[in-house]
């Protein structure tokens, strides 16, 4: 049965990590009913929410994947309020940029950029035409969970870092594109935070934290990056667009 007043969302790559903590804010805070679009089942500690999520097992990188999602949510929801592009890999090794190969630059330009920017495309069309139907009360929003990579330079994970920055202008573009139709694009920068992608990095990260590296001394949280995506959410941000946020600690700051 479709969803008819309920606010919706969709959340790649919201099984575990930074996207389950997206997850949980939005449904626990908002009230949202929520599909998960990931290749892993959803991790334990949703079972609080389980009634406003579904599931759908596809792969964003592939373009059968995202027509797979696009179909599920549409026989699900009516509409669509909000698209969270946070499904992303990481480097499988770190390596020194000049001995990198061309299969891990492939793998994450399509996973991290190909993938989110053609489902975006796709959900794009879908709001425009329900905002030509009830523009008046509809104003559905996208947001992308970019990386601090996108400005500072990581020789050792250099495609990962192409990929993000690469996100970051996606932003921009399809925040000027999908202006005129009162869609809204916004972005989310995590710095460090403690998910199952920076564990292999835990000890690095624990002494950058521990010598002063970040301004608000600790790792970062998924329910951190969750707070961010409620306050865009619930229309908090009306009046920005192609907005940057970052959630990082203070990073960005790059004080002497």
């Amino acid at each position: 049965m479709k969803s008819e007043n309920k606010k919706t969302a969709l959340v790649t790559g919201g099984s575990r990590g930074i996207g389950a903590g997206i997850v949980k804010a939005i449904i626990a805070d908002l009230g949202y009913e929520v599909i998960i679009a990931d290749l892993i089942e959803p991790e334990p500690g949703f079972e609080h929410i389980k009634a406003n999520m579904s599931f759908v097992k596809a792969d964003i990188s592939s373009s059968e994947g995202r027509k797979e999602i696009v179909n599920f949510c549409k026989k699900k929801f009516n509409h669509l309020d909000l698209l969270v592009n946070n499904a992303g890999i990481s480097v499988k090794k770190r390596e020194d940029m000049l001995t990198g190969n061309e299969e891990s630059f492939d793998n994450l330009m399509n996973a991290n950029l190909k993938g989110p920017y053609f489902l975006t495309q796709s959900i794009a069309k879908w709001m425009i035409e329900e905002t030509q139907r009830d523009g008046d009360f509809y104003h559905p929003k996208i947001i992308n969970i970019a990386s601090l990579t996108s400005y500072a330079s990581s020789t050792y994970m250099a495609e990962y870092a192409l990929s993000k920055s690469a996100v970051s202008m996606m932003t921009k573009l399809y925040a000027d594109r999908l202006s005129e139709y009162g869609i809204n694009v916004y972005e989310i920068r995590p710095g460090i935070i403690k998910t199952n992608m920076t564990k292999a990095s835990l000890e690095k990260y624990n002494k950058f934290i521990v010598n002063g590296g970040l301004p608000i001394g600790r790792w970062g949280l998924p329910e951190d990056v969750g707070k961010a995506i409620v306050a865009i959410a619930d229309n908090l941000l009306p009046y920005s667009t192609g907005e940057i946020i970052n959630v990082d600690g203070g990073y960005h700051l790059r004080r002497l």
